[in-house]
């Protein structure tokens, strides 16, 4: 997918690290939002950040949806120094919208098709956490997801 076919809505672009020695991939990271650009500046220059990726590790998991086998890449991995020991994360970033039971919400006058959407979007995505939460177990890392909540970000900041 082409960097200018991307929803314009969002920030988007490519990310080059400071301290470039940290990062582990292949090319510059390219972030989706706004609220990915934090974090990958966060992982960057940050002194107990030891090293991070963007969108690094593919964990398969089947799509309830297409009843198909798919690819999940979690949006950072990162190893924080912690004292004296490495701790392990996989992160992924979502609004928090998307956390919870779209079934939990008061829709007010949203569309049906929105509504279809936000419900499908999320038995999705709880397949991916799972199937992350199973890959992190295996692997020793941390998986979390963190929301405007824990990035300090006001969901207006950007409109």
């Amino acid at each position: 997918m082409k960097l200018t076919t991307i929803n314009k809505k969002f920030r988007q672009g490519i990310y080059k690290p400071i301290n470039s020695k940290k990062y582990r991939g292949n090319d510059y990271p390219r972030f989706l939002s706004s609220w990915e650009l934090k974090l990958f500046r966060w992982c960057d220059l940050n002194e107990d950040v030891v090293e991070w990726s963007s969108e690094g590790i593919a964990i398969p998991y089947s799509n309830p949806l297409t009843e198909k086998n798919s690819t999940y890449f979690p949006d950072v991995a990162v190893k924080i120094k912690v004292g004296s020991e490495i701790k392990k994360y996989l992160i992924e970033i979502k609004p928090f919208r998307q956390t919870i039971d779209p079934k939990t919400v008061d829709h007010g006058k949203k569309r049906k098709k929105t509504i279809l959407y936000e419900n499908l979007n999320y038995i999705k995505n709880l397949a991916k956490w799972n199937a992350a939460k199973k890959w992190c177990v295996k692997m020793g890392y941390e998986f979390t997801i963190l929301t405007e909540k824990e990035l300090g970000i006001n969901k207006y900041e950007n409109k």
